[in-house]
């Protein structure tokens, strides 16, 4: 077994390697999950917004491939009111130009503001088949369904941009907390829609959540090679979360142009922006992006802003290829060889900074 110099997490979810792929909807699959499980990771599958046939599904599939831990990650968000009367059709007149120039029609004329949170049905598809690992987004359900899959067997997990949310998870009853910093791809994990300026960096947010929490914590954004696990593990972390790392695996079910940017990627390609979902999300510029990020409009809420949207990355005026900062340094292996490779440089750059080698 190597020796990890903080063991709760590997000895909490039975893994060789604290090494977590973070469950990327659109690009994680029960394939690409099985192989970092196999590898002596934890593979995850994410299904934020999947009815509860697809996620039963997506359990069978994973169980089908591997006897190890995974890991079955959910949103948890309210959502909000719809827009209506003088909002929302302020809303539509900021779109009509893009749509325009993209050749659309008339942009949709309704806000449905449907919320995405477990249902009753999904808590029991939960209880019934007992994934190892479930992982939450965007908050915790309710206390009452966190006790319920906890006592059935379930890890719990979720992410925490901040201390506060770190505090309030671990008062929630999670097994471990994700400190998701601002670098990292894809959707951020805020339990509550902020702007997309707002943000903490992983260097200064995970020692902080380290020192405030006595769960495990597991540190993401900005990391994608052995030097970046060693580091978190210098701050305190017992583990790492990887997303933008295992887009590149042959597994992964990366769409080809998202894989053509990953092999050019530099470090200033993405931006955090509402404009797409309706939720601050790190994924790469585009003039629209660029032109309706902050801008002074209220927008329909997440998810129900990509009816809107949506129609607009269909045609190529917007684009929503999500990626973290630190994509440079990702490399095109398959996911057991990359969990294998990550885990060994982090091994041996901790080693060569306590003046160990080999």
């Amino acid at each position: 077994m190597p020796n990890w110099p903080d063991t709760r997490l590997v000895d909490l979810l039975g893994l060789r390697h604290p090494i977590i792929q973070a469950p990327m909807a659109g690009a994680s699959n029960p394939s690409l999950a099985a192989a970092v499980s196999n590898a002596g990771g934890l593979g995850s599958e994410g299904l934020g917004e999947a009815t509860p046939q697809r996620v039963a599904e997506a359990i069978e599939a994973i169980r089908a491939r591997t006897n190890a831990a995974f890991n079955i990650n959910l949103f948890v968000n309210p959502g909000a009111p719809p827009l209506v009367g003088h909002k929302l059709r302020a809303w539509r007149d900021a779109l009509m130009p893009h749509y325009r120039a993209a050749g659309l029609g008339d942009v949709p004329a309704a806000d449905r503001g449907a919320p995405v949170t477990p249902s009753a049905e999904m808590i029991e598809v939960l209880l019934q088949l007992r994934p190892p690992v479930v992982s939450f987004h965007f908050g915790l359900p309710e206390a009452a369904i966190v006790a319920r899959l906890k006592a059935a067997g379930t890890i719990i997990i979720s992410t925490a941009t901040t201390v506060a949310e770190a505090i309030a998870l671990e008062a929630g009853g999670v097994d471990g907390i994700i400190a998701q910093g601002w670098e990292a791809g894809g959707h951020r994990g805020s339990h509550r829609p902020t702007k997309p300026g707002d943000g903490v960096g992983a260097l200064a947010l995970v020692p902080q959540v380290v020192d405030a929490v006595r769960v495990p914590v597991i540190a993401a954004g900005g990391i994608c090679d052995g030097r970046g696990i060693a580091a978190a593990m210098a701050l305190g972390a017992a583990g790492v979360q990887l997303g933008t790392a295992f887009l590149r695996c042959p597994e992964a079910s990366t769409e080809p142009a998202h894989r053509a940017l990953l092999e050019t990627a530099t470090e200033i390609d993405t931006m955090v922006t509402d404009a797409i979902s309706g939720r601050a999300a790190r994924a790469v510029r585009s003039a629209f992006t660029e032109a309706m990020t902050g801008r002074d409009v209220a927008k329909p809420a997440f998810p129900a802003l990509y009816d809107f949207t949506w129609p607009l990355v269909e045609t190529g005026e917007a684009s929503f290829h999500l990626y973290g900062q630190a994509a440079p340094l990702a490399r095109t292996l398959p996911a057991a060889e990359l969990v294998e490779t990550l885990a060994q440089e982090a091994l041996e750059r901790m080693g060569a900074l306590s003046g160990r080698r080999g």
